[in-house]
């Protein structure tokens, strides 16, 4: 056979350079001209949120590419991260540059002013403008920052998510209590007492190391958020910021709260306790929980017996419960369109919603002649429901998008047909905070901060669980956390809370 010439083999050589190039383009993941359209390289959404990852989140995540390909052209990974470990890793993704599209916005204000958000106004008058309409105006007001600007798409759900006593039904009854009655932690008293005494197996009040914020039923709401114990009466348009921890409704909560601990009302282990759902079948009189309209139904789904409760805080909307299920595009987003075309959809499509929530239709739950959800229960070999078995899937609602397009749940506990009306009448009720939209910028303090949040951590289980003594810790915390920096923050919360307000007088 003639060898080629050696001008031959550089031509031969030139030519299968080139085809390999032109190879590797059409293969290539990065080229944008082609991507989500027909014969064209499909966009990947590296998508991130939280909660614990599913047996069955591959088999989810499969199912859900299969609609978005057909719908926006777009595939996304799903990727769920522990409840424990979520703030970490986004922490570090952020810090790191690790490449992500869209994620669960924990920290939403904190990380919108480092920058990491990406700005989304002009996008939501287009491609997003679909889910614009959709979503409740309160909560664009709520989302919007100093800047004018928006950075996240708000979980659209209840306005005010208010805290509520609960109580088994059973004991209700049994002793013929009328909840509505116990409006204040004072008020608790002969009732628990009267369990202690009857029903032993009872544990008469649970806490955990994040206690409850017993200082919102005298009005009071957190000018970010419980680390930094600066609060401000809600409903007063000239309230001061306070350290709550130097006020006399703070000692007569701590007070209390330290009487029920050494009467054995609150449970021994309350200030290690983690935050965390309850086993199933708990013998537990009271609980506080933070819910909206029918939220005792999940409750009692979640015990596996009957609750009942009552609300104790008013139907307030502040601005800490509208940036507390926020989903956003990372600022290094190298397909901001595609990603705001997948929030689009998630937030108008019920099919996509309902999946993303419950799983798949005939695999993780059924439609009973109402055409509400059954979740169908983990299966042995035999095919005998398995107690008390993680389910293959389950999706964490207030994390992803729009809940009136959702399916109401059926089963034990059923909502009620009229659920999303229901929501609808509590969200036209509202009362706003006189603080709503108003978010201090504490960059400039970062090692203060660091030192309160310390200080917090040493101190506020142990004294929000009646675990320690009142009159020997409180005034080492308050001492503690003036050597923190706090009255320097606060000062500076308090300059920019009066600038604040005198612009909103301006612009009303």
């Amino acid at each position: 056979m003639q060898q080629p010439t050696f001008w031959g083999r550089i031509i031969l050589y030139v030519a299968l350079t080139v085809m390999l190039a032109l190879a590797g383009t059409g293969c290539s993941s990065s080229s944008s001209e082609d991507e989500g359209k027909p014969g064209g390289a499909m966009v990947n959404l590296i998508y991130y949120t939280i909660g614990e990852p599913d047996k069955d989140l591959k088999l989810v995540n499969d199912k859900i590419n299969e609609i978005l390909a057909k719908k926006i052209g777009v595939y996304i990974t799903y990727v769920k991260v522990g409840w424990q470990e979520y703030e970490d890793r986004l922490n570090t993704m952020i810090s790191a540059g690790t490449p992500f599209d869209v994620a669960f916005a924990q920290d939403f204000t904190g990380y919108a002013k480092r920058g990491a958000w990406l700005r989304l106004d002009d996008y939501l008058s287009t491609v997003g403008k679909e889910m614009y309409k959709v979503i409740d105006p309160v909560f664009w007001q709520g989302v919007r920052m100093d800047d004018g600007g928006i950075y996240g798409i708000p979980t659209n759900k209840e306005l005010a998510v208010r805290q509520q006593w609960t109580y088994p039904d059973e004991l209700v009854k049994k002793y013929d209590i009328d909840i509505t009655k116990y409006n204040t932690l004072e008020s608790l008293e002969p009732l628990l007492r009267m369990i202690k005494q009857k029903e032993p197996d009872y544990l008469p009040m649970e806490l955990d190391k994040d206690s409850q914020n017993f200082f919102a039923l005298d009005g009071y709401e957190y000018v970010i958020d419980k680390k930094l114990p600066l609060m401000v009466k809600s409903l007063d348009p000239n309230a001061p910021v306070v350290n709550i921890f130097e006020t006399k409704e703070a000692r007569q909560v701590l007070n209390t709260l330290r009487r029920y601990y050494k009467a054995g009302y609150i449970n021994e282990d309350a200030a290690l306790r983690e935050n965390q759902k309850l086993k199933r079948g708990s013998k537990l009189f009271w609980k506080a929980s933070d819910g909206g309209p029918l939220a005792v139904n999940s409750w009692s789904k979640d015990r596996g017996y009957k609750v009942v409760a009552n609300a104790v805080t008013p139907e307030l909307v502040t601005t800490e419960s509208l940036r507390g299920g926020i989903m956003a595009v990372s600022a290094e987003t190298k397909h901001p369109v595609e990603s705001i075309k997948f929030l689009n959809l998630l937030n108008t499509d019920p099919e996509v919603r309902n999946l993303f929530n419950y799983g798949i239709e005939g695999v993780h739950y059924s439609l009973d002649e109402n055409g509400q959800v059954v979740p169908i229960p983990p299966k042995d070999a035999s095919g005998n429901p398995i107690p008390d078995e993680t389910p293959g899937y389950t999706g964490v609602t207030y994390t992803q998008g729009n809940w009136f397009i959702l399916k109401t749940m059926g089963g034990e506990f059923p909502d009620p047909l009229n659920k999303w009306d229901q929501f609808r009448s509590s969200n036209a009720r509202v009362v706003k905070s006189s603080m709503l939209g108003f978010t201090p910028d504490l960059s400039m303090m970062p090692i203060q901060m660091q030192n309160i949040e310390m200080v917090w951590q040493k101190y506020y289980p142990s004294l929000m669980t009646g675990s320690v003594d009142i009159d020997t810790e409180l005034p080492k915390f308050n001492q503690e956390l003036k050597q923190a920096g706090l009255n320097e923050v606060r000062a500076e919360v308090q300059k920019q809370l009066d600038a604040w307000r005198m612009a909103h007088k301006q612009r009303l």
